[in-house]
């Protein structure tokens, strides 16, 4: 039997990877070794990890890496801490591949880790672009140290083969978190109500803003503008909170003074992959700078108003309007996403991420390569497009 291990640190992360989890676990010829870390942990983040006990996933092992902290100074050394917890975790046991997604430092420490071990990683989601974050470099770094290569689109399969990662290794499977929307039966918004105590008599707009962490110094400003903008628009709004970044709690307070201030606003710290998924289905719009926004949005043909550099560089669909972080740009953005016009111009949206078939394409590689020196042993492609 082989041992797929799977790095986990943040309820987004988690509900990209759920199909895939499934997947191998309801695979004979495979093992899950799933590894939690992150903000999966922390109370201050709802402490994710029960989330994932519930569903009936066994943790492996616990990586505690967060300091109570956002500052650059926090985030370097949570990096470091991350590095040392995930060393000792693999000095115990090694999974025969391991795999890690996206761009995170969370992930990047996983990744590093791992490297003296000469252990075969496979990364999910390189080769794209995020322009205003340090996550940019971060994906490609980890592009760098995989073994193996899983991307969304192949626009994205073709950047990876540019930096000089062999074709064999590459594959186009989709946006593994698309395959959720064929497994996950969507709540009614009375069913949300219930749930979460909103009021979804109208439409709300759905807001997931993170710090921008190439501009964490202007974050007071940007959150200021978004809020502004919000009351401009006069709409319900249904706030999720910022991931663990840089300046991610000053967010996380303006939301709450906004929350306490309006009546016809919530926060919640994690929906969990139905409630998010259903709120999209029910939504006016998507505003913030969120990837879900880029990525799973158009399959629920949803107007998306983008703000600022933190996507910047991504493939999107018409679905998304983009503009800069002024209160006047965000607040046109919300107009002309809300309108019924705009939203009759989305029926016939296809999502360029894929059909929500990744986890099956994922699975089938990873049972089927072979664990050796010429997977181990990486080569430069010079022949990349």
């Amino acid at each position: 039997m082989r041992t797929i291990g799977v790095v986990t640190t943040s309820r987004a992360d988690y509900g990209i990877y759920r199909p895939l989890l499934r997947a191998i676990v309801e695979d004979p010829a495979l093992e899950l070794y799933l590894l939690v870390s992150g903000t999966h942990l922390s109370p201050e983040f709802g402490r994710t990890v029960e989330a994932i006990e519930a569903e009936g996933f066994e943790i492996g092992d616990r990586i505690e890496m967060l300091l109570s902290s956002d500052t650059p100074e926090a985030i370097a050394k949570s990096t470091g801490l991350g590095m040392i917890g995930f060393a000792q975790s693999f000095a115990r046991r090694q999974p025969d591949l391991l795999v890690v997604l996206g761009d995170r430092f969370e992930m990047f420490a996983a990744a590093a880790a791992a490297m003296p071990f000469v252990m075969p990683i496979a990364h999910l989601h390189g080769g794209e672009s995020t322009e205003g974050l340090i996550d940019e470099p971060i994906r490609h770094s980890i592009t760098k140290m995989s073994h193996l290569h899983f991307t969304a689109t192949e626009a994205y399969a073709r950047r990876v083969r540019q930096m000089g990662e062999e074709p064999w290794r590459v594959t186009v499977s989709g946006a593994l978190s698309l395959d959720n929307l064929n497994q996950i039966d969507m709540l009614t918004p009375g069913q949300l109500e219930d749930r979460y105590s909103f009021d979804l008599s109208e439409p709300p707009l759905l807001v997931t803003f993170h710090p921008v962490t190439l501009e964490y110094a202007q974050t007071d400003q940007h959150i200021a503008a978004l809020l502004s903008a919000l009351d401009d628009s006069g709409k319900p709004v249904i706030f999720t909170y910022p991931n663990a970044d840089t300046a991610g709690r000053r967010i996380i307070k303006a939301i709450d003074r906004y929350v306490d201030e309006h009546r016809t606003a919530w926060a919640v710290d994690n929906l969990g992959t139905q409630g998010y998924f259903s709120l999209m289905t029910h939504a006016a719009a998507m505003v913030g700078n969120s990837s879900s926004g880029i990525i799973e949005a158009a399959s629920f043909k949803l107007p998306v108003v983008n703000i600022g550099n933190r996507q910047r560089g991504r493939v999107h669909d018409r679905n998304v309007i983009d503009v800069a972080t002024t209160r006047e740009a965000i607040r046109d953005g919300i107009k002309q996403a809300a309108s019924d016009e705009f939203h009759a111009g989305l029926v016939d949206l296809v999502n360029p991420y894929g059909d929500g078939t990744a986890a099956e394409k994922i699975v089938s590689r990873l049972k089927s390569v072979e664990l050796n020196d010429e997977l181990l042993l990486k080569r430069f492609y010079d022949g990349g497009e």
